[in-house]
């Protein structure tokens, strides 16, 4: 199966100049969790993604104001991406390795055509397969230290 006939086509984009508060509506808005951000609206050259968690762990921990900081230091600029003509195969395969849960879509000009998440394939995947990427993906990055051993 082809990413192109599972994946989300044309996206709602945001750009590094629009503030964490408006990307934050955007999302709430469009019930998502990520956004692609594009230099321009006109091409969507994807030049990266942003989170929910990004907005929250990152800015507002900081204690950004909302509504005149833009997203440019907050968002995922090495994005792992797809093209259409991807195998659903070769896109699960990047998201265990790289431990991702969207993958933005481009065309051959790096414009952001689409995203996969992964609500998309466990619509069409089967179940035991879907189950192993989400182990995959949720496996902790943060190592814990070993518990202090009693005197």
């Amino acid at each position: 199966m082809k990413i192109e006939s599972i994946m989300t086509k044309q996206p709602i984009c945001c750009s590094p100049s629009d503030t964490l508060q408006h990307v934050a509506q955007m999302m709430r808005e469009q019930d998502v969790g990520a956004l692609p951000v594009v230099s321009d609206l006109v091409s969507k050259q994807l030049v990266g993604i942003i989170t929910d968690r990004d907005l929250c762990v990152s800015a507002m921990a900081e204690g950004k104001d909302p509504h005149i900081t833009p997203i440019a230091a907050y968002f995922t600029k090495d994005v792992i991406t797809s093209f259409p003509a991807d195998t659903l195969e070769s896109c699960e395969q990047k998201m265990k390795q790289h431990r991702v849960r969207r993958i933005p879509v481009v065309d051959k000009q790096n414009s952001c055509v689409g995203i996969v998440v992964q609500a998309d394939i466990a619509r069409v995947d089967k179940p035991e397969s879907f189950q192993a990427l989400i182990h995959e993906i949720s496996r902790p990055n943060i190592r814990r230290p070993a518990p202090i051993a009693a005197a």
